[in-house]
């Protein structure tokens, strides 16, 4: 049995379709976890190789755009690269220890792992936690489909034509692509959208090492700072990296599907993954902020000429991959809010598959017109990033420590030297969460109300 699970939370309400489950939130590139099951019936599981490449993938994403900003906001290239270094091992640890609560839990996804250990209402804080997470992460997609869409537009179209004005553009993708994408009650193009992420993601990084072996004449950086201006300025880096680095949540089906299902490979495959997806942001941060220096922007592609071949192509691409993935983080906060409905309301199960259709029709709308809203009046995708990625911080470093803590303290008559060590560390894990959280957050909401 799970640690303080009541059988009958869900009344045999909860559907064993795996297509209806929140498995797949990843931040931001999602990537299809449904096969896995299958992939798990067939071959046995999947091999620690295969499992590196679905933790990268679920890694990396569109918040790649924003980290040549966030090592200028963190005072140049030593303290970004060190803040990196020294989250990345709160973040492998973060994962192992997840892998360990779901084996000691015997539950496959993120929020029950947490409800399983830390009771019904931290369960709550989560489920809402991700919900807010895919809300968040939504607005900064749309934000970053129109960046993109407008720098494609040639120079000698773009003023003066209502047609290619950024907002348009916005609205003009999102109700004929995005919004048809989201309604379906199953999501079966997760797999290509894994592939353009990852392709996508992987052209950018290069691009901009490129551009900055070989740089335009017209580019030239300003200023570079040499360190931060404050103690607190290199904390505003943080939401990005947790925001890049946040794959936690998608993690744990990927462990339970693993062929050897053991701590030690698992650790191996998160942090090999990690460390791959620190190549990949270190190269991404490091050349683009070296290039532009304090001048960069929060979405580094539009700090290129609009006239360049090679960028348009990057570009491209991202729009691609934002396009496809926004249907799926949507459908995660969806399922996370139906849960939530049919655990709190009551209805019968026939009554609830009755009007399932309507609710999850009524919940796209809603969503996607206020994702849609929010989006074409937040200037940059810095500004949410900025705020979801604090909450990352919790999926990072808050719920894996009180799922740590709750695990230990649950053992009876063990007081042995690694059992207090690893009480310890669950209690830095959510102090350093919280007091990520508590500080990007404030600031992030200071620094929009004095804007």
């Amino acid at each position: 049995m799970a640690i303080n699970t009541d059988v009958e939370d869900w009344g045999g309400v909860g559907s064993n379709d795996s297509g209806e489950r929140a498995w797949l939130l990843q931040s931001p590139s999602v990537d299809s976890v449904q096969h896995l099951e299958m992939e798990r019936g067939t071959s046995g599981g999947v091999s620690s190789i295969a499992a590196v490449f679905i933790v990268v993938n679920a890694a990396l994403g569109a918040g790649l755009l924003n980290f040549p900003a966030a090592f200028s906001m963190a005072g140049g290239v030593t303290a970004g690269v060190m803040l990196q270094m020294f989250m990345l091992i709160f973040i492998i640890s973060g994962l192992v220890i997840l892998g360990y609560c779901s084996q000691v839990s015997n539950e496959s996804t993120y929020q029950e792992v947490v409800r399983a250990t830390c009771g019904k209402v931290i369960g709550v804080l989560c489920e809402v936690a991700i919900a807010i997470y895919t809300f968040g992460t939504c607005i900064a997609f749309f934000i970053v489909i129109g960046d993109q869409l407008y720098r494609l537009i040639p120079d000698d179209v773009v003023h003066g034509h209502w047609y290619t004005d950024r907002k348009f553009t916005i609205v003009v993708t999102a109700v004929l692509v995005i919004l048809p994408l989201s309604i379906p009650k199953e999501i079966g193009f997760q797999k290509y959208a894994s592939a353009l992420s990852v392709m996508g993601t992987w052209y950018v990084t290069i691009v901009v090492i490129v551009k900055y072996i070989w740089p335009d004449k017209k580019v030239d950086p300003v200023y570079r700072p040499t360190g931060a201006a404050s103690w607190t300025a290199v904390f505003n880096a943080v939401p990005t990296i947790c925001f890049g680095f946040q794959c936690h949540v998608s993690c744990v089906p990927v462990f339970n599907s693993m062929r050897k299902k053991k701590l030690k490979p698992w650790g191996l495959v998160v942090t090999l993954g990690m460390i791959i997806c620190l190549f990949v942001y270190t190269g991404t941060g490091v050349c683009g902020y070296l290039t532009f220096g304090a001048d960069v922007s929060q979405d580094v592609l539009i700090s290129y000429p609009p006239n360049d071949i090679v960028v348009a192509i990057a570009r491209a691409f991202i729009v691609i991959c934002v396009v496809t993935s926004y249907p799926i983080l949507h459908f995660c906060g969806r399922a996370v809010i139906e849960g939530l409905w049919l655990r709190f309301h009551g209805e019968e199960v026939e009554v609830c598959v009755r009007r399932e259709q309507r609710r999850r029709i009524l919940q796209t709308l809603v969503w996607f017109v206020v994702t849609l809203v929010l989006a074409l009046f937040i200037p940059d995708i810095g500004r949410v990033i900025s705020l979801i990625g604090g909450l990352a911080a919790c999926f990072i470093f808050i719920f894996p420590g009180l799922c740590l803590m709750q695990v230990k303290l649950s053992e009876t008559g063990s007081c042995s030297a690694s059992w207090h060590g690893l009480v310890i560390y669950s209690v830095v894990m959510i102090t350093v969460g919280g007091f990520i959280f508590g500080l990007t957050t404030t600031n992030a909401i200071y620094q929009d109300v004095i804007s």
